[in-house]
């Protein structure tokens, strides 16, 4: 799944490990989504979307 999240984390001036601390998960994590080797759970989807203050279909994009 392809996503924003390093683009969006830049633009708010983020380290991947000042994301993950705000949404309570690992730098690995961030960096694993980034990469698109992990798809978040869907409550994480979630909570980055409240955090980006975007809809979850304008971080994620699932390609179809």
């Amino acid at each position: 799944m392809k996503n924003r999240v390093r683009e969006l984390r830049a633009v708010h001036g983020w380290s991947q490990q000042a994301l993950g601390d705000r949404l309570n998960v690992s730098r690995q994590t961030i960096i694993s989504i980034e990469n698109g080797k992990y798809d978040p759970s869907l409550p994480l989807a979630f909570r980055m979307a409240r955090l980006f203050e975007l809809p979850i279909e304008q971080i994620f994009d699932d390609e179809a």
